[in-house]
């Protein structure tokens, strides 16, 4: 099984290459002309879709094809008070290069709209906000010129207090939503609420792909035995990404988008929820080996503290492990063989 690494959006490596230069909107509030406000922030975007493409050039740099977005591209660009704002057609150059370097370099990259962003919950007002955030990464994708491959990965949310109406609730009000825009999300287990098997029951009824977290799975695994996650979860979660996959023998995505892994590692015994700066090897690569035979492909997404620079360290891990025999070895920068 062919398995890439790649990183969330920040990196350790580059100087002053942040994507997420921001303004308060109390900082936007204080200036007196408001024409030159909302010009300030388009040259705030303007330099934040600039490190973008430093980012994704230091990536092709290290062999690095996996890759998500910052949410924050474009400062305020949700907020109520800048509704009348449009700062697409100052930004379309930038969004388009980007666009054009994902495609030329054949990257699979992605966004993941911030936990704010819930189809499960009761309150209109806050649907109607979700909706509109989904929009956003929506038309940033657009404006990149990228396709369904691209996706925005969201959980189901919170139970408020009933957690099967609460799944029900967003199977009916994420279903609602047109084909187009659920064809650009998927959806993943979360580390308090929705396990893995919650999870994957609503991505089959709303046919959405499902991104397995295994940290995640770790502190919430719903007592699910490893017997059914390999036996049972896995296969299922596999063919939210191939539908004619029939359980049996090795998977092939060629022309597919592969199935995708979020890891990483608890910060330490009293928080085993947080992220740690990076990744401990012998877990998933213990997952990738249990795997290995079920998929021809595989991509893993790090959401280590240190992003870049975790994965570089985890990339050392494995040809450690390459050397010691352990069923690892490295294709390049960032892609390994595992069997």
């Amino acid at each position: 099984m062919i398995v890439r690494f790649g990183f969330v959006a920040m990196t350790m490596m580059l100087e002053n290459a942040s994507p997420s230069r921001t303004m308060t909107f109390a900082s936007f509030s204080k200036l007196a002309d408001r024409e030159a406000a909302l010009r300030k922030l388009e040259r705030i975007s303007e330099e934040n879709l600039h490190n973008t493409l430093r980012l994704l050039r230091h990536c092709i740099a290290h062999d690095i094809k996996v890759y998500r977005f910052s949410s924050k591209l474009i400062p305020l660009v949700t907020h109520e008070a800048l509704a009348d704002w449009q700062p697409w057609p100052a930004l379309a150059d930038g969004f388009a290069e980007i666009g054009k370097f994902v495609k030329a370099s054949g990257m699979r990259v992605s966004f993941h709209p911030d936990h704010f962003c819930v189809f499960s919950t009761p309150r209109p007002e806050v649907l109607d906000k979700s909706k509109q955030d989904l929009a956003y990464h929506l038309q940033m994708l657009d404006a990149m010129g990228l396709d369904e491959q691209a996706k925005c990965n969201i959980h189901i949310g919170g139970a408020y207090g009933d957690k099967r109406s609460s799944a029900e609730r967003f199977v009916r009000q994420f279903g609602s939503l047109t084909d187009r825009i659920r064809s650009h999300v998927t959806l993943e287990n979360d580390d308090k609420t929705f396990t893995a098997r919650e999870t994957l029951e609503a991505s089959e009824a709303v046919g959405t792909p499902m991104v397995l977290d295994i940290h995640h799975h770790a502190v919430n695994d719903g007592e699910e035995s490893d017997a059914a996650l390999y036996g049972d979860l896995w296969p299922r979660i596999m063919r939210t990404w191939n539908p004619q996959y029939d359980g049996e023998g090795k998977a092939s995505f060629d022309g597919r988008l592969a199935p995708k892994l979020h890891i990483s590692s608890p910060k330490n015994e009293k928080d085993p929820r947080g992220h740690a700066d990076n990744v401990d090897a012998g877990p998933v690569v213990r997952f990738l080996r249990e795997v290995a035979g079920s998929a021809d492909r595989l991509d893993c997404m790090l959401e280590a503290k240190r992003k870049d620079a975790a994965l570089m360290l985890l990339m050392e891990d494995m040809r450690s492990l390459e050397k010691a025999g352990e069923g690892v070895r490295v294709i390049d920068g960032a892609t390994v063989e595992v069997f």
